[in-house]
């Protein structure tokens, strides 16, 4: 695989470490040895859908590695892991941590990572042979200052067009032909408009505005561009900054605004139902479909969004083992089985993402599905993005602030404002 071009990196500079034991001492504050493997408990937002079905493989496949090892599933469902974030921050500053919790990888864990509360989990990659398993480019991505705090379960890509052909048709646009950029496909919503349909795009809760969002981003200012956001090389107040948030705001005109604090899932769904055209989502969002006896290619195609050609906007969910966890053997455990083949099969082959590893054989590539192998082909040659909605470009205090602007933006249309609430948003740690 190719070099990552990811903001997430750049963003782990600077920050101030606070020194943390190795994975071997952790849990020396909580539990005692002979207990530390006899449980885990895990914090995962992974509670509907495909979400929870690839859990629940996870959950096999960790019972057949580790059969004396009790999981318990500790859940906070909805908004795309907001509700989980919450409580999860509000237990890890009070000192009780859960022995591991999910998050996204990259930017959103330097908060953790400052504050202490992480453990260095580099000697789990040693252990578990992932130098050798993870593309070297992600383990890049993972390091900061030379530690590693959280081992991947998968890559999702995050900038996916999911269309209804029948939809399309009726407007006589080319399933297989998508526009070229943000202005063609607004174009192509107004074509669909005059043909009848109601509502072209259908949108969903903040954080899928703010994932829709980072896409126009992408298209308007191109990928260097966009990656200096992260680093301070593009400026959030700027004129080009300016266009693509009007192309934002033209293209939630054509979306259900009953729709708007609903999750992804809800808002997907007058599209499989062919009732609107267009969702943007991440690659969570196959089985869906195909639990609607939808097909690839003949029912529903997928195509990134115009003008986000040859990229491929990355996030990917991550565990860790957290200072102070009460059963830190139970939680090796568990980052055993999320990292093994056994496991990133069972789990991705399920919620539509793609594994992290990239030493499958073509047999076990052929567990998944042809839309998965085409993301496998594009993560191998395309240029790398992070994620901002998903934590991979920007902390978590910054993600929530700008969730917080657009929700204001879908009230006031007020584009200047929302543009001014996003720089300042950006600044936050």
């Amino acid at each position: 695989m190719r070099k990552l071009i990811a903001a997430a990196g750049a963003l782990a500079l600077g920050l101030t470490m606070t020194a943390c034991s190795q994975a071997s001492d952790a849990g020396k504050d909580g539990g005692d040895a002979a207990g530390s493997a006899s449980q885990v408990g895990v914090v995962t937002w992974w509670e509907q859908g495909s979400e929870k079905e690839g859990f629940d493989a996870l959950k096999k496949v960790f019972a057949e590695q580790h059969p004396d090892v009790e999981l318990v599933k500790q859940s906070e469902s909805g908004g795309g892991g907001s509700n989980a974030k919450q409580k999860l921050a509000a237990d890890l500053a009070a000192k009780n941590p859960p022995d591991t919790y999910q998050a996204h990888a990259g930017a959103e864990l330097s908060s953790d990572i400052a504050a202490g509360y992480l453990e260095d989990v580099s000697a789990l990659y040693d252990e578990f042979k992932l130098r050798d398993a993870f593309p070297a480019d992600l383990i890049d991505l993972l390091t900061v200052d030379g530690k590693i705090y959280s081992i991947p379960s998968n890559i999702h890509r995050a900038n996916v067009v999911w269309a209804n052909v029948e939809v399309m048709q009726k407007a006589g646009l080319d399933p297989k032909a998508p526009p070229k950029d943000i202005k063609g496909w607004i174009a192509d919503m107004e074509k669909l408009k005059a043909a009848g349909v109601k509502y072209p795009i259908t949108v969903g809760a903040t954080w899928t505005q703010l994932e829709l969002l980072e896409t126009v981003l992408i298209s308007d200012l191109g990928t260097d561009a966009y990656n200096g956001l992260m680093n301070g090389k593009t400026d959030w107040k700027g004129a080009e900054v300016k266009a693509a948030l009007e192309d934002y705001a033209k293209i939630l005109t054509y979306a259900d605004p009953s729709l708007l604090s609903e999750d992804w899932e809800p808002a997907m769904k007058p599209v499989i139902e062919g009732k609107s055209a267009y969702n943007v989502m991440g690659d969570w969002a196959p089985p869906a479909w195909e639990n609607a006896k939808m097909t690839w290619g003949k029912d529903y195609v997928t195509f990134p969004v115009p003008g986000n050609e040859g990229v491929f906007d990355f996030l990917a969910d991550s565990f860790t083992l957290p200072v102070g966890a009460k059963h830190p053997d139970g939680t090796k455990a568990w980052l055993n089985t999320i990292s093994s083949k056994e496991g990133q099969i069972a789990f991705n082959s399920v919620k539509g993402s793609i594994p992290a590893r990239s030493d499958l054989t073509d047999d076990e590539l052929s567990k998944f599905s042809d839309y998965q192998r085409s993301a496998m082909e594009s993560f191998g040659k395309d240029t790398i993005v992070s994620s901002i909605a998903h934590g991979a470009a920007l902390p978590l205090a910054a993600t929530e602030k700008m969730k917080s602007a657009l929700g204001k933006f879908n009230s006031s249309k007020d584009v200047a404002a929302l543009q001014s609430e996003l720089a300042a948003a950006a600044a936050a740690k």
